[in-house]
């Protein structure tokens, strides 16, 4: 029997009949509640995080014609909860969608739905359903905390994109080998731009005046060097320009 799946489940269900009919014959005029359509058992599992018995219990009344709208979404939402546990994130969004076809009002569903969207690294589809859930429930902290969050990611992806592939200079107006060369690699271009945010971020910083004297003479040496050296067989751009951008973010140090 254990190899059997279909015995086994043949043995549950004559033991639901029976259970029914001693319910039945108990009470001797009603009939007991179908335990096959009773949320109880799979509302206790989610609630006792039993996961497995979660899906198993919740998945029966999912499947039973006969539950009632509201139970179904009981036991979507308590094995959507189990799923995302599991680390079944698909599994659980899946349940998340039947939620909403069923019932669209459940803000925190959407919630729930977005915080899966955005572990799986889909932004456009958690912002929608982080806003959602604000506009079901503008008062829901959690949805706005998340929202606001994903919106300033968002911004800084953004921010990244626009730049990424261009120097700290105008392309436009390079005249140097050198320059041109950084323009024409968007790796080097990147480290240039870094080098000299880097740059900025120290010389707005905390120093003695003759820490900043120092990083200001260490720069232009930097650039004068680069400037000259490029084109020489025993010159390496893109070291030089790392190692000019550790000296900066202090691993020598100033």
């Amino acid at each position: 029997m254990r190899g059997n799946p279909d015995i086994r489940n043949l043995v549950a269900a004559s033991l639901l009949c029976m259970a029914f009919a001693h319910d039945a014959s108990a009470t001797g005029t009603e009939l007991a509640k179908d335990l096959r359509i009773d949320p109880a058992s799979c509302l206790g599992a989610g609630l006792a995080h039993d996961h497995d018995r979660t899906v198993h219990l919740c998945s029966a009344l999912i499947d039973n014609a006969k539950t009632e709208k509201a139970d179904r979404i009981k036991a979507l939402i308590a094995r959507a909860t189990a799923y995302e546990r599991k680390d079944m994130i698909d599994r659980a969004i899946a349940d998340y969608d039947g939620v909403l076809r069923l019932d669209s009002s459940h803000a925190d569903v959407h919630n729930a739905r977005g915080e899966l969207w955005r572990k799986k690294g889909d932004l456009p589809k958690a912002v929608a359903d982080f806003a959602a859930a604000i506009k079901l429930n503008p008062d829901h902290v959690v949805a706005r905390a998340n929202h606001r969050a994903l919106a300033q990611v968002a911004e800084r992806q953004g921010a990244l994109k626009a730049v990424a592939g261009k120097p700290s200079f105008n392309c436009a107006t390079a005249r140097r080998k050198v320059e041109k060369a950084i323009c024409d690699n968007p790796e080097l271009a990147d480290l240039d731009r870094e080098v000299q945010a880097a740059y900025v971020r120290a010389a707005a910083g905390k120093m003695t005046p003759q820490q900043a004297r120092t990083l200001r003479r260490e720069q232009q040496e930097y650039i004068s060097r680069r400037n000259a050296e490029y084109g020489r067989p025993d010159y390496d751009l893109k070291k030089a320009m790392r190692d000019r951008l550790q000296k900066i973010n202090g691993i020598v140090g100033y």
